[in-house]
């Protein structure tokens, strides 16, 4: 039976209406030792209802908080969030990249099937005794342009747990073309490509070839940096939107997931950002005007991503 997995339960696909694929809630990048590069995030409740009221007002109905040990997980905030906001929000399972690999989780001394049981059983029983269960795998991250040897066994699990529970993996794919990489590693441990995002393909340059590459897989492409607010995203923002409209043209609206990573203070709208709101406020009309029909728009932003938070037939 077809579902999609919530913090606060499974619900019905037709229930997941317009969502972000790829968010974070409660994220403390900060609290890698000598790492001070994200230090302006918060994880105060009351603020972060009010910034995701912003979404829900506008028609968000789900958001996926890819957010994973070692980076501030917490199935019970997100628990009490959803409930405060009426959100469908969807918690991932898996490991990041490897310089924020938990002490705890002792990846380069365990099998990759060990790691993959992990989880399987955060997907299917919950994560430890809270009974919260992830609907989805990821983000599952490289660090560099390449896959590292431990963050290759996190990808091999991820791969073997995609084969075994049906959900769906996403990714962090930051760097060059290490989504394809990523990707190979996911397929050689038997993963359906058809279930497989790679994420932040617009950080490469918004490389039109790279993208038909991954699609070309059966695999699927999601620009998730949307609303930020440094120098080079918003210059890339115009050639995003050109890469974005090609693909259409082409024939890959089905392939498409759109998304805007908030992860940190500095992207809320209380401390100057655009929120969780800024593809509903601005870049969907954007592409409208570039002649992306309703239709096209209901595709990126509702049947996309329910279709790979749906788990079962």
């Amino acid at each position: 039976m077809s579902r999609v997995q919530t913090v606060l339960g499974p619900i019905e696909p037709s229930e997941v209406g317009f969502t972000l694929p790829h968010e974070h809630v409660y994220c403390k990048l900060w609290d890698i030792p000598r790492n001070y590069s994200y230090e302006g995030q918060i994880d105060d409740p009351d603020i972060l209802v009010e910034e995701l009221g912003e979404y829900t007002k506008r028609g968000g109905r789900t958001l996926v908080d890819v957010t994973l040990p070692g980076i501030g997980r917490n199935p019970e905030a997100l628990q009490d969030i959803a409930r405060r906001t009426g959100l469908n929000i969807v918690m991932g399972t898996g490991y990041y990249r490897e310089p924020y690999y938990p002490a705890g989780a002792e990846i380069d001394r365990r099998s990759v099937e060990s790691i993959a049981d992990e989880f399987v059983r955060e997907l299917e029983v919950g994560v430890g005794a809270t009974g919260i269960r992830a609907g989805i795998i990821g983000e599952i991250g490289a660090d560099k342009e390449w896959v590292s040897a431990q963050e290759e066994r996190v990808h091999r699990a991820a791969g073997q747990a995609q084969v075994r529970t049906g959900a769906a993996i996403t990714t962090h794919s930051i760097l060059g073309r290490v989504g394809l990489g990523q990707l190979n590693l996911f397929l050689n441990e038997g993963a359906d490509p058809t279930r497989v995002i790679i994420g932040h393909c617009g950080w490469y340059a918004a490389s039109l070839e790279y993208c038909l590459e991954i699609i070309a897989t059966g695999a699927s492409v999601q620009f998730d940096m949307f609303g930020h607010t440094d120098t080079y995203t918003v210059n890339v923002e115009k050639e995003l939107l050109e890469t974005i409209t090609r693909l259409i043209e082409l024939g890959h609206g089905d392939h498409i997931l759109l998304s805007q990573d908030v992860c940190y203070a500095q992207n809320l709208k209380r401390y100057g950002g655009n929120g969780y709101s800024y593809l509903q406020e601005h870049l969907l009309a954007r592409l409208t005007a570039r002649g992306a029909t309703t239709q096209v728009i209901d595709q990126l932003t509702v049947l996309n991503p329910r279709r790979f938070l749906t788990i079962g037939t």
